[in-house]
């Protein structure tokens, strides 16, 4: 397959992070809005209950931003420790052929010693009863020495090899514990970042909660409007295409055509993303956890990984590595099954269903579902990937 990829991201540049400042006066600001459940909103330079919401909605992001860190390290903490038991069972039978060769050594030295084994000379000649029996003494001499030099040149041999796994299990040992430490901060960066997004909503009265329900629910009817817009153009797009195709068959010009439906996949794509579909909207319901990669829960690139496995298809588990897994197409040409990326540092991915819609597992506290690919505003699209 021709392959498009993108470069992978220069840092982990996190859109509308803000300064620890400015999420000190969020805190503020919510204890002043709890003081009164009626309050209208702020004419003053406090932050208004939207300015609120996009500091929760940014420590969500944070927080996903930080889980693919955690699944990436995590990952590799997990081969570097089966690279680790791998080096350290390969050391436990060197060591044990290096005690053979030893013992074996040890051996050959004793019945040498037992035979009185040494260099032959006149005075073995003299005392020996005929010349046959010095020649049958030199002849075992000089092959119990030839066998001692071979069992001592078989244990350095050994002791060598053995020396060197020891120190590649050595230094695998110190990076499996450099990963396992970035594991742990990973994991606590995900926490902090949940625990604050969690105290500023807990500091909201009921009454501020349902206007943010409610400007959530405005933000849902524009990305669904926005959705039924991109629905409209693929349509036309599709149509555009098929007319083109008839035009071809009917002896017209090809390069329209051809064209237009260079981003068309063939039909073993369809296939496999139809199965991916099948799968994924089988998960719909079930909770996003992050770090998850099923059965019973998910985030949004162990989804992504794993309805594409259920069509046969192996895809890297993070969003930085599933992003160049594939070929780059533009959303106006997304087909079902290519996987919509958000974000510029890549932090959060979707499964494309058609008409501006796709199945994702979108944050800590909600579930896998439809939705809008607008359901963070336009500009949160990154890319679209066919990784097939």
């Amino acid at each position: 397959m021709a392959s498009h990829r993108k470069s992978r991201p220069a840092g982990t540049r996190v859109a509308g992070i803000r300064t620890p400042a400015l999420a000190t006066a969020a805190l503020t600001s919510v204890a002043l809005l709890s003081q009164s459940a009626d309050a209208s909103p702020s004419t003053d330079d406090k932050p208004s209950l939207e300015e609120i919401e996009k500091k929760v909605d940014d420590l969500y992001r944070q927080a996903e931003s930080a889980t693919e860190k955690y699944n990436a390290a995590k990952e590799k903490t997990a081969k570097q420790r089966k690279r680790v038991d791998t080096l350290l069972d390969d050391v436990a039978k060197r060591t044990q052929r290096l005690n053979e060769a030893r013992e074996k050594m040890g051996r050959n030295a004793a019945a040498q010693y037992r035979t009185g084994a040494a260099a032959p000379d006149t005075a073995t000649f003299l005392l020996a009863d005929t010349p046959q029996d010095y020649f049958d003494q030199t002849q075992l001499m000089d092959r119990l020495t030839g066998r001692q030099k071979e069992t001592v040149d078989e244990y350095f041999t050994q002791q060598s090899a053995t020396m060197k796994k020891r120190q590649e299990a050595g230094q695998s040992l110190e990076t499996l514990t450099e990963s396992q430490n970035d594991l742990r901060t990973a994991k606590a960066t995900v926490q902090k970042k949940l625990s604050d997004a969690r105290d500023l909503l807990s500091k909201l009265t009921a009454r501020e909660k349902e206007r943010l329900a409610a400007i959530e629910k405005r933000k849902q009817e524009e990305a669904a409007r926005k959705a039924a817009e991109l629905a409209r153009q693929q349509a036309e797009a599709e149509r555009q295409r098929q007319e083109a195709a008839q035009r071809q068959e009917s002896g017209g010009s090809s390069s329209e055509s051809s064209a237009s439906d260079s981003s068309v996949p063939d039909s073993s794509y369809a296939t496999k993303a139809e199965k991916t579909l099948a799968f994924a909207r089988a998960q719909i319901g079930k909770p996003y956890v992050w770090g998850a990669t099923g059965p019973d829960s998910y985030d949004c690139s162990g989804l992504t990984q794993a309805a594409w496995k259920a069509a046969g298809v192996d895809i890297p588990r993070v969003t930085y590595d599933q992003v160049d897994a594939g070929t780059t197409v533009s959303l106006s040409n997304a087909q079902p099954g290519d996987l919509v990326f958000f974000y510029d540092d890549v932090t959060h991915v979707g499964i494309y269903i058609g008409n501006g819609m796709m199945i994702h597992a979108p944050k800590p506290g909600a579930y896998v579902r439809e939705e809008s690919v607008y359901y963070d505003g336009e500009s949160s699209i990154h890319s679209v990937v066919r990784p097939a």
